[in-house]
């Protein structure tokens, strides 16, 4: 049975799990119990968790406990404290939801098991990594095996079609802005470092910017205040505009959710393409509710599971993440009635009972088909996330 407490400390010896021998692996995963920080924002999320806590449970004798986050940033200083203090082994986190900057940072700091475990689990084979770069690069950074792909992301827009007429819509970061200021008040974005309201940020630097190339590198603090000026002279601009004038914004994903719902916003957005057609059947978004995406493109990556180094239940957390991968979890986590979060596996490599389920998904009334979401544009360098949420609280925090 999955329990979703807060974790006590762990003590103990973590064994040195080797994913290329596997059997090994699953048999000294049996009656381990794997702590399993993620962020815990989204009842839906947290019940597939529930599932396959349940699964892995009955499949594999593992206990999976899913610690919820509110920032994946808690895990990253939780691992980096253990480290600091000489606990190297028995850690009191076993796996992380990740990507992005904490995945850079714990890269940086050591934190991470490896070298390439990820590469080495059975499942591994059936990961679509020639169409989905984004499964081995985390924000232009080379995974190098040392977290799995879970899911992919696209950010997406949503409206009431009973509210806001398709034709008014905004194609470009440009386009919305002309729209808030012409419908003031009824559009917003989660206060950073709220991931989904910090991809927002990154969208519209990617916009902007005058050089997306320096954006792959580092930030240049030398050149900072340069390359971030178009983006904070828009926010400027914007933020009189914005629900309540830019004085407060939503907390979440699911604050903004509910306040389309409740007819506080006119357009939201989401990182994942399904996620309007969940709240649909969810109900909690009205069925009039579509997607839309700018035509130029919109931010494109996938999420990960990590396992510090020092974890107490490494074989645990292999054997978890393997399940997490396979065809029958990847399919479920997809399905919009339950989560909706597109799959990382490559449809044409799956036996023909697994793509038939795939390909038998309804995916929703108001998902996008492939074909309509648009390119999807590279991440910035880590380094850029962490830099401009910084500097966005410097210059707005203190209105909120």
């Amino acid at each position: 049975m999955l329990t979703l407490s807060a974790i006590p400390a762990t003590s103990g010896v973590a064994r040195a799990a080797d994913a290329s021998r596997w059997q090994q692996v699953l048999d000294e995963a049996r009656g381990e119990t794997v702590y399993f920080n993620a962020w815990g924002g989204s009842p839906a999320i947290n019940a597939y968790i529930q599932w396959a806590g349940d699964e892995a449970k009955t499949r594999f004798g593992l206990s999976i406990v899913q610690v919820k986050l509110e920032d994946t940033a808690v895990a990253v200083s939780t691992v980096l404290a253990e480290k600091a203090a000489g606990r190297n082994e028995g850690g009191s986190v076993d796996l992380i939801w990740i990507n992005g900057e904490n995945f850079a940072a714990m890269k940086d700091q050591g934190l991470l098991f490896g070298p390439d475990w990820a590469t080495k689990l059975p499942n591994w084979r059936l990961v679509d990594t020639a169409a989905m770069p984004t499964t081995v690069t985390d924000f232009t950074l080379a995974t190098e095996g040392l977290e799995s792909p879970w899911g992919a992301a696209k950010l997406v827009f949503f409206h009431d079609e009973a509210r806001t007429a398709k034709d008014s819509l905004p194609d470009s970061a440009k386009d919305l802005l002309s729209w808030v200021k012409t419908h003031p008040g009824r559009f917003s974005y989660p206060q950073p470092p709220d991931f989904t309201g910090s991809s927002f940020l990154k969208q519209l630097l990617v916009e902007l910017t005058g050089d997306r190339e320096r954006l792959a590198r580092p930030v240049d603090e030398s050149h900072f205040a340069e390359d971030t000026a178009p983006l904070f002279a828009y926010l400027d601009e914007m933020h009189p505009q914005l629900w309540r004038r830019g004085k407060a914004f939503p907390r979440n994903y699911p604050d903004m959710k509910q306040k389309l719902a409740d007819g506080e916003l006119d357009i939201i957005f989401a990182f994942n393409p399904a996620e309007a057609s969940a709240g649909i059947a969810a109900g909690e978004l009205p069925d009039t509710v579509r997607s839309f995406v700018f035509s130029k493109g919109t931010l494109g990556n996938s999420h990960f599971l990590a396992i510090p180094y020092n974890a107490s239940a490494k074989a645990g957390a292999l054997v978890f993440a393997d399940f997490l991968l396979s065809p029958e979890a990847q399919r479920r986590k997809q399905d919009p009635q339950v989560w909706g979060d597109p799959t990382v596996l490559a449809l044409d490599r799956l036996p023909a009972a697994d793509r038939q389920a795939f390909q038998a998904l309804d995916l929703g009334v108001a998902t996008l088909p492939p074909d309509r979401l648009g390119p999807a544009l590279a991440e910035p360098h880590p380094s850029w996330m962490t830099r401009i949420e910084a500097e966005w609280t410097r210059r707005y925090g203190a209105g909120n």
